[in-house]
């Protein structure tokens, strides 16, 4: 399989409603899209899921772009690849921008599962026609206007809700929900809006039997190792990081030996 032509495209999406995490309100999606394409003129699409600003992870809409286009298009365009599964290491030298690669090599799963006429999910090992899904909701105006938005996912089959959360709209609203809905599957995600200095407000939380209590500090090994050990229970603190293996074995090591 050779990939003959990458094209990029960039659409705005407007939000139905407002999206709101602790990073901000959006009402509109710049997202970029690619699409390969071989000689014979089959096709496949991935979609960048960077933001618009670099405010979730270094990655943004603008970097991607230049990236994708100027970068790591040409390490693919022409080269002939027995299987997508190649396309991550002939990317492999360039450091970071794992959303930007994961557009491309999205791309070339999808292209390949069309040429083998099988559905994606299939191709990549999935068993399952269907399976259980959980959504995220934003920050809302009022708590009234979150009820809302959670009893009409629970009626749409969604069986975990997320729930984000900032300094404003934390401990009562969550309260407020549990005491309305009761014991459904929930979580909360703050997007980084904390600090060690809430810690207090982390070891409350766990009345709640979140499933898990996501991102609530930087992405940093000490910002979300040492209070996973020293003050609550550790399952329920998980945050969300792009890290390196050596990273990883950081992250073990500091979690195995501290105190």
């Amino acid at each position: 399989m050779k990939i003959s032509r990458i094209e990029l495209i960039e659409i705005k999406m407007p939000l139905v409603h407002f999206f709101e995490t602790s990073f901000g309100r959006t009402y509109e999606r710049r997202i970029i899209l690619a699409r390969v394409e071989t000689a014979n003129g089959a096709e496949g699409w991935g979609e960048c899921t960077a933001g618009e600003t670099p405010s979730y992870c270094e990655e943004w809409t603008e970097s991607c772009w230049a990236v994708l286009k100027e970068i790591l298009s040409p390490m693919i365009l022409n080269r002939e690849i027995e299987s997508a599964a190649e396309v991550w290491d002939l990317m492999k030298k360039i450091r970071g921008n794992r959303m930007a690669k994961a557009t491309l090599e999205t791309a070339v799963w999808d292209l390949e599962a069309k040429q083998l006429n099988v559905p994606l999910w299939k191709h990549l090992g999935g068993v399952n026609r269907e399976i259980d899904c959980g959504v995220s909701i934003g920050i809302q105006d009022s708590v009234e206007q979150l009820f809302e938005k959670i009893q009409t996912e629970l009626d749409a089959g969604y069986k975990r809700i997320k729930i984000k959360i900032a300094p404003h709209w934390d401990y009562e609203v969550i309260e407020k929900v549990r005491k309305r809905f009761g014991d459904i599957l929930l979580m909360g995600d703050a997007n980084s809006a904390y600090s060690l200095a809430d810690v207090d407000l982390f070891k409350r939380m766990d009345e709640f039997n979140l499933m898990m209590f996501e991102q609530p500090l930087a992405h940093t090994l000490d910002n979300f190792v040492i209070p996973m050990r020293r003050d609550f229970d550790f399952y329920s603190f998980i945050t969300r990081v792009q890290f390196s293996l050596n990273f990883l074995e950081k992250l073990l090591d500091r979690i195995l030996n501290s105190n």
